[in-house]
């Protein structure tokens, strides 16, 4: 049982420290997973495969 509840924990402090920007930031929101979104992705001429297949 103890092992259960750290493991809760440890998961909840992890929600929690990824969504500090969205729950204490007014208008804040989790930023895109989106390759279109990423302007690494683009600089390097990557595009999602989605795109890639409506192309043909």
């Amino acid at each position: 049982m103890p092992t259960i509840l750290l493991s809760i924990g440890i998961i909840a402090l992890c929600i929690i420290m990824l969504g500090v920007k969205v729950f204490f930031v007014k208008g804040g929101k989790f930023p895109s997973g989106h390759i279109h979104d990423n302007p690494a992705m683009r600089k390097h001429n990557i595009r999602c495969a989605k795109d890639e297949e409506l192309k043909k």
